[in-house]
């Protein structure tokens, strides 16, 4: 089982913003869709829970869309939760039908319940303490090298 990939895909777009947008360019859904490798519909529609997020800001008529922060106040955490979609919200989920007349059944939701949570919370504090300039800074070190 893999966690799904709309956290990845919003950093890429992110990224790419930030530093397109370093030099004075800006990037429509086709340029944003080859460049993380999939079409303009996922493109706009992960725009769409990022503007609605207050991460960037779109202007009607005009392509892509620009950082509503400086890249130091974007939190990886921001992005994470900004394209979560409910149901997804967390990394993990209990089954929906464990035998209650089982002893393990009765009683394994409550014996997963911390430990979920706490990797939960460890999952939240290392994205909170990664920026999106960290990925950008990582990004241009390994492409100028």
């Amino acid at each position: 089982m893999r966690i799904n990939t709309r956290f990845a895909v919003a950093v890429h777009l992110m990224a790419l913003l930030a530093l397109l947008e370093q030099q004075g360019k800006d990037a429509g859904s086709e340029l944003l869709a080859a460049s993380v490798g999939t079409n303009p519909v996922v493109i706009r529609q992960m725009m769409t829970c990022l503007k609605k997020a207050g991460l960037i800001t779109t202007r009607s008529g005009l392509p892509g869309g620009r950082l509503a922060k400086v890249q130091e106040e974007i939190s990886l955490l921001d992005i994470y939760k900004a394209v979560q979609k409910e149901e997804d919200a967390s990394l993990f989920d209990f089954h929906p039908n464990p035998n209650p007349k089982c002893f393990v059944g009765a009683n394994i939701q409550g014996a997963l319940e911390a430990p979920m949570e706490e990797a939960q919370a460890a999952l939240e504090k290392v994205l909170e303490a990664y920026s999106l300039k960290d990925i950008t800074a990582y990004i241009i070190e390994k492409t100028y090298l």
